[in-house]
């Protein structure tokens, strides 16, 4: 790939959204070094540098309809307690679940207490369960997504203080 200008290949975005409309997909994911980019039907171009996250440039007049500005992705999340410094966040992209089975009791609730390693949720993602263990020891002063909830990395799913 040619040296990138502003972060972001446009070319590559193109491309991108070109395979979304020949293989009938919803998105797709590219990463390479520290630049990751999706592109999804009615969705956005995100670009992650590793560990932060950067904006991607508005999009230009010849940029694919479907591509807009990442910011317009964060701005739900900043509602939901994003800005809270003890939000535990989405370690990947899936399917938060909060009991580990659909009959099942929820593996916490607010105001009840946790220890460091114990687990708090899932995240199914590939079809695999993965356990999110608490961060830190603490109380649950809330609890932002809701049970079989759609999750996307860096999502703030609850507070522990």
């Amino acid at each position: 790939m040619a040296t990138r200008k502003s972060g972001i290949d446009q070319d590559l975005v193109r491309d991108l959204a070109n395979i979304l409309n020949e293989t009938d997909l919803t998105e797709i994911e590219v990463e390479q070094d520290d630049l990751r980019i999706r592109v999804s039907r009615g969705g956005a171009a995100i670009a992650h540098a590793a560990p932060a996250f950067m904006p991607a440039p508005a999009p230009t007049a010849a940029a694919p309809a479907p591509i807009a500005a990442a910011p317009s992705q964060a701005e739900p999340a900043a509602d939901s307690g994003a800005n809270n410094a003890n939000a535990v966040t989405s370690p990947m992209v899936g399917t938060a679940y909060l009991a580990p089975a659909p009959d099942a009791d929820p593996f916490i609730s607010v105001g009840q207490s946790v220890k460091e390693g114990e687990p708090v949720l899932i995240i199914e993602a590939m079809k695999t369960m993965n356990q999110i263990p608490a961060p830190r020891s603490g109380t649950v002063t809330a609890i932002l997504v809701e049970d079989a909830q759609p999750v996307e990395f860096g999502e703030p799913l609850l507070v522990i203080e």
